[in-house]
């Protein structure tokens, strides 16, 4: 017996609103590029790449290339998943590691100038635990710190539930402890899901918690590339790390693991022009 029309429908509808929803409109913006993670398996290869190897800043971990154990889509959410275990990397067996995580970017797949960006994330907390979700420009010539870096939220796992909105330029930056920052409560950041926005125009860096406004950074006019290096196209990074300068410093607890961070979406929306 063929199901009636009205069941067919009703199956249709319940499949558009779990798969085909379209992100909320939000006046005076224009909706430029998005991941819902809705589809299991592997992060989007149109949109994002990935970070390999032993990266930054002391951390211990190992970031792997398209590995399900670290880095996956599952729920309707992008998982980045840092384990402890023994980690020889096949393409350079004299690389061994005890932690594995993941890295991605949307570098070379897709970049802006300007906008709306929003990360709606739960980070994973604890001893030597560390989450960023950030940006970094597409043209990286100048050395970092010159080149400008935007972190829309850093959490240090020691510090529980709190987050970290900063700029880094020449002038404003943490190796010489003048970098723009804030540092906010936001309850059970490992438990639930927080927003964690960005606006970014020719004026300012704005820097939102659940949409409320927690550091706003100027650009001071004038001209110079070591306080404004943010006219220019910037790019998305996700990453957990283990240790590391800032987040090593009270030491890293081997029971937490495996820890998770995840993002139920990111979208980036630009102004809509008169």
């Amino acid at each position: 017996m063929k199901p009636s029309r009205c069941i067919c429908a009703l199956l249709a509808l319940s499949f558009t609103s779990a798969f085909a929803a379209d992100p909320p409109a939000k006046p005076g913006w224009k909706l430029a590029w998005s991941d819902e993670f809705e589809l299991p398996g592997a992060p989007d290869p149109s949109k994002w790449g990935y970070e390999v190897g032993v990266i930054r800043d002391k951390q211990v971990q190992f970031c792997t290339r398209d590995r399900r154990e670290n880095v996956r889509v599952e729920g309707g959410s992008l998982i980045i998943e840092t384990r402890k275990e023994h980690f020889v990397d096949p393409a350079n067996p004299k690389t061994v590691a005890e932690y594995t995580s993941g890295s991605i970017q949307s570098r070379g797949r897709a970049d802006w100038l300007y906008g709306r960006i929003e990360v709606r994330a739960k980070a994973p907390i604890g001893r030597g635990m560390y989450t960023a979700l950030w940006m970094m420009p597409t043209d990286q010539s100048t050395p970092w710190p010159g080149c400008g870096e935007i972190d829309i939220m850093e959490n240090v796992g020691w510090e529980g539930n709190f987050v970290h909105s900063s700029i880094h330029t020449a002038a404003f930056n943490h190796l010489s402890q003048t970098q723009k920052t804030v540092k906010v409560a936001a309850s059970k950041v490992g438990d639930k899901f927080h927003l964690y926005t960005c606006e970014w125009d020719a004026k300012d860096i704005v820097f939102y918690v659940d949409n409320v406004r927690c550091l706003t950074y100027k650009n001071d006019r004038k001209g110079s590339m070591d306080t404004w290096p943010f006219d220019k196209p910037f790019y998305l990074k996700f990453n957990v790390g283990v240790g590391g300068s800032w987040a090593g410093r009270k030491g890293i607890d081997d029971a937490l693991f495996p820890q998770s961070l995840q993002v139920d979406y990111v979208r980036v929306y630009q102004r809509i022009t008169p």
